[in-house]
């Protein structure tokens, strides 16, 4: 009994340090001292050292900056730009028109980007007003964006499973290849609502713009061959087993600085603004999972995450039941914490759990994605609601209203993935097969 009331008692801690405005990396270490001073005689010092030591000295983290710096790269070249001009000749006769742009262009942003506000803000920046200046239907233009942004955290190259890999030492390309399949049925989803809502309200779409020929849709879409020779060099090197993750990142900088380069959008003025843009980004990722990984040993000492497993085991909670309560949880957290902060978080305590029930780490991390990607547009403080609401100008509950929909979907993509596991193993069993 002991030790629920020490699992209380740390919880109040971190929401009053998380409440009073403490960083989030401050409010772990808090944490976590609390813990080991108050509940264990072990030396505080001498752990805390090793576990933030253990957590910097990691080669997999090394892509995480590059991966930042390739997106903050992108975020300032005429990439958006390409995107649009090259999708939308081909969207024209489909339902929902140049809606699905909004879609196929965070889908394509989000496998250059890793980021989740990058990928809205900067598809955002440019469809919004091109939409609204066709006719489009305002509430469901925002809503395809609150949605299909929320893509840049599942499919790689993807910081949260980065951050999520380097948290439980799992293999970050097995992570990547698993998000491929989730992601990709994620855009079908959201392109079949789109195309089914616009069938039933005709009205609310503007008419279809005169036929361009085949041979002019064509000579658009070579727009859009920077930002697949891009795709291919990180994410292919990656799947073909040519190249680490940290490897594949550093060719992307290469890639994103000569595309912009190319496009005449590499500036010392950018070059410099992504570079700290970057910076900032890294250091205070790394600053949040040096903080965990503390908390996480300080929870070993106090034997909590073993107490929490022992106690769900005795609720006799099936593998359903277990992940439908995870599921809440998560995203009643994530209405509080950005993504990154929620996985390193939870991982220390929930992991053991998962583990016991026999789900696969893999999968699990995929879902969790997933389920984070839902907290991203879930009010209070899903960040991308608030990316969307600086872009339109319209309160919260507007943007939030719009993006209700698409966390619906998300909801579906949960059921879906916990119905057919494979959606997420296959492609990263067949990938340890071909490298076998």
């Amino acid at each position: 009994m002991g030790e629920v009331w020490l699992g209380i008692l740390l919880v109040v801690v971190l929401f009053a340090l998380l409440g009073s405005g403490v960083w989030v990396a401050f409010s772990l270490f808090g944490v976590g001292l609390v813990a080991m001073e108050l509940f264990t005689s072990s030396p505080v010092g001498r752990v805390l050292a090793t576990s933030v030591w253990g957590a910097s000295n990691s080669w997999a983290l090394a892509a995480l900056p590059l991966f930042i710096w390739m997106g903050e790269i992108l975020f300032r070249s005429r990439l958006s730009e390409d995107l649009f001009g090259g999708l939308a000749p081909w969207m024209g006769r489909m339902p929902g028109r140049l809606m699905h742009v909004n879609i196929l262009g965070c889908s394509i942003f989000a496998a250059v980007s890793g980021s989740s506000a990058a990928t809205a803000a900067t598809i955002g920046r440019m469809s919004l007003p091109e939409l609204t200046r066709r006719g489009y239907d305002e509430t469901m233009s925002i809503g395809t964006l609150a949605g299909s942004g929320t893509l840049g955290l599942l499919i790689p190259p993807s910081i949260i499973l980065i951050v999520y890999g380097v948290a439980i030492e799992e293999s970050i390309a097995r992570l990547f290849v698993a998000g491929i399949l989730p992601g990709l049925v994620l855009v079908v989803l959201f392109m079949g609502y789109v195309a089914l809502w616009s069938t039933l309200h005709p009205e609310r779409t503007p008419p279809r713009d005169p036929a361009v020929p085949l041979r002019q849709r064509i000579w658009q879409s070579r727009r859009l061959i920077p930002v697949v020779l891009l795709i291919v060099g990180v994410i292919g090197s990656i799947y073909v087993g040519i190249a680490s993750p940290t490897d594949a990142a550093a060719v992307g900088v290469f890639l994103a600085l000569l595309l912009s380069w190319l496009s005449g959008t590499l500036t010392r003025k950018s070059f410099a603004d992504g570079l700290m843009g970057a910076t900032r980004t890294s250091c205070m990722i790394a600053f949040i999972l040096a903080g965990a990984s503390f908390l996480t040993s300080a929870m070993g000492f106090t034997g909590i995450p073993r107490m929490l497993a022992e106690w769900i085991a005795t609720q006799g909670l099936s593998t359903y039941g277990l992940l439908a309560a995870l599921t809440v949880f998560f995203v009643v957290l994530g209405c509080f914490l950005d993504g990154i902060s929620l996985v390193v978080l939870t991982t220390a305590v929930i992991l053991p759990v998962v583990e016991a029930a026999g789900i696969d780490r893999i999968w699990f991390g995929i879902y969790l994605v997933v389920v984070v990607e839902m907290s991203q547009i879930t009010p209070p403080v899903g960040f991308n609601l608030f990316v969307l609401q600086g872009l339109t100008g319209r309160n919260i509950l507007q943007v939030a209203k719009a993006a209700l929909p698409f966390f619906c979907i998300l909801v579906l993509g949960v059921v879906l993935l916990v119905a057919f596991p494979q959606l997420a193993l296959w492609l990263p069993d067949l990938m340890a097969q071909m490298q076998n």
